[in-house]
């Protein structure tokens, strides 16, 4: 469950409220927790509002920790800096607000992901293979290996390389075959299904391994499946149809 909380597509409702976006947040984390595993914060949509952004992400990170302290949780922050700078992004999600992962770019090498992996119960996603429409431009260059399958391979053999996982883009699910070639144990991250026009059906056919592997999210899709006083029902109702459509193509894959 992706928590892309644009303050501009809460309901007016909650606008009266200190901290609008929180509330938005614990209303939807209460309405869909039995049918997610996980809940990923995309930090963009917080930063942006300055301190009182860095609040509610607060308060919702330390929310889902105290009430559904199983659920797996993601800063989607995208980090990509080296030294004593990433040493420092490291805390600050891991120590500071105790998030499980962090999503990192991989473009710096490895100075820009290990300070990361010393964090022995804690994840590091990096950025394999994106959806986004300029990907091209550097993750498929290379005259006969494309950078992000170089990416992938060099990363996995990295020190503490258990403690990875990979950003894959939904609308990239033909390439998720040769991906578990390359990370036949690892989990991957994959944003997209939904708003953004990902198949769920294409992704679990070329992406499961025998444990499954797969983190799926959906963020626009869900939470904002009504932007009115109902918000949390109808978010609720979207993640409930999503968990079963997992559940059914399950079935048919095992």
């Amino acid at each position: 469950m992706g928590l892309d909380s644009d303050i501009e597509r809460i309901p007016d409702s909650l606008k009266k409220h200190q901290d609008a976006v929180f509330e938005f947040n614990k209303a939807i984390i209460d309405a869909t927790h039995s049918h997610c595993v996980s809940y990923k914060i995309n930090t963009a949509f917080y930063e942006s509002r300055g301190v009182k952004g860095w609040q509610s992400l607060e308060k919702t990170i330390e929310y889902i920790n105290e009430n559904y302290p199983n659920h797996f949780t993601i800063a989607d922050a995208k980090r990509g800096d080296i030294g004593n700078t990433a040493d420092q992004y490291a805390k600050a999600f891991f120590e500071a607000m105790d998030f499980d992962a962090v999503t990192v770019a991989p473009y710096m090498g490895s100075d820009s992901i290990l300070p990361f992996l010393k964090y022995s119960e804690k994840f590091t996603i990096v950025l394999g293979l994106t959806s986004n429409a300029s990907a091209s431009e550097f993750q498929l260059h290379g005259e006969h290996y494309p950078m992000y399958k170089e990416v992938l391979s060099k990363t996995a053999r990295y020190a503490h390389a258990e403690r990875l996982m990979y950003v894959v883009g939904a609308t990239k699910a033909e390439a998720l075959q040769e991906i578990r070639a390359i990370l036949p144990d690892h989990f991957l991250l994959i944003p997209g299904v939904g708003a953004q026009g990902g198949s769920l059906e294409e992704v679990l056919n070329h992406g499961l391994i025998e444990d499954y592997g797969l983190l799926i999210n959906s963020s626009r899709g869900i939470i904002f499946a009504s932007e009115g006083d109902d918000f949390a029902i109808k978010a609720g109702e979207a993640a409930a149809e999503l968990q079963k459509q997992m559940s059914t193509l399950l079935q048919k894959s095992f």
